[in-house]
């Protein structure tokens, strides 16, 4: 189930999975991007409980299964920029780092299978519906997906309060691999010790760290000039 406006219209918007039904208040079956879809005009209640939460503006659709996308595919794309997430379990983190990445032009985001959110109806509501557009695989182990990313000749840049200032490395023309840590525990040993490099964003005032969503996006944006 899919459920927020951004969320459904997006999903029909790239098509890449079937949306076989949608349920809307009258206020929400108004939107003129429903023209032409059936939809079928309930209460909140049944919109809430179709959804399965409140946070649902009146929209929620039944759709088929997520299309996760193949990693070594996305590793072959030319100078692909990647967000590898290791074991971030929030999906509001989840689903906003997917909208930073799609909006930055991102070649995908790949998510370790164990320990980690997944592309759930709650990453969807908020990716505002960018996971519909961003390709996202997912992977058995991150370290070793990382390792097979440097071997295609990709750039592993890992998110450390050690690192090197941002914007100090020079991103070039390879292919580029931005890995985030978990909330609160940061990147595992092994992930760390499989980057290339460490990087970290200058803490001005008295907090002693960024949430990752808000690191990844600013990354992403220093990042992204150098993959056009």
């Amino acid at each position: 189930m899919i459920y927020g406006r951004n969320p459904v219209h997006e999903a029909l918007r790239a098509r890449r999975r079937p949306v076989h039904r949608v349920w809307a208040t009258p206020g929400a079956a108004k939107e003129p991007w429903l023209a032409g879809v059936s939809v079928h005009v309930v209460d909140g209640e049944e919109v809430a409980r179709r959804a399965g939460s409140d946070a649902h503006q009146g929209l929620v659709a039944e759709a088929g299964p997520y299309p996760y996308a193949d990693a070594a595919q996305l590793l072959r794309a030319p100078r692909p920029l990647l967000v590898a997430l290791d074991e971030v379990q929030d999906p509001q983190n989840v689903g906003a780092i997917a909208r930073s990445a799609e909006c930055a032009g991102a070649t995908g985001l790949v998510l370790p299978r164990h320990r980690s959110a997944e592309v759930t109806p709650a990453v969807c509501k908020a990716s505002a519906g960018a996971v519909e557009h961003l390709p996202v695989a997912t992977v058995r182990n991150l370290a070793d997906f990382l390792s097979e990313a440097k071997q295609a000749g990709l750039w592993v840049y890992g998110a450390d309060a050690a690192g090197v200032p941002y914007d100090r490395p020079d991103y070039g023309d390879a292919g580029t691999v931005l890995v985030m840590g978990a909330e609160g525990r940061g990147l595992r040993p092994r992930v760390r010790s499989s980057c290339d490099a460490l990087v970290a964003l200058p803490l001005r005032g008295r907090m002693e760290s960024l949430n990752v969503s808000a690191a990844a996006a600013v990354l992403l944006y220093a990042i992204s000039p150098a993959h056009p």
